[in-house]
């Protein structure tokens, strides 16, 4: 097992690629919601100010 871990010596290029891609995953899966809701929550603020001009 501790040789898996090791890979041969490449253990961070290994380790550290698998990091930064799980990374980038998890950011690439949060960020279209939180970009969403801001968008969500400008809206709703546009739409609420919008009534007090008329």
């Amino acid at each position: 097992m501790s040789e898996f871990i090791a890979m041969g010596g490449y253990a961070p290029y290994v380790w550290g690629s698998f990091g930064v891609f799980a990374a980038v995953v998890i950011w690439n899966v949060l960020t279209p919601g939180i970009a969403r809701a801001g968008v969500m929550r400008k809206l709703t603020e546009d739409e609420d100010t919008a009534g007090e001009h008329e």
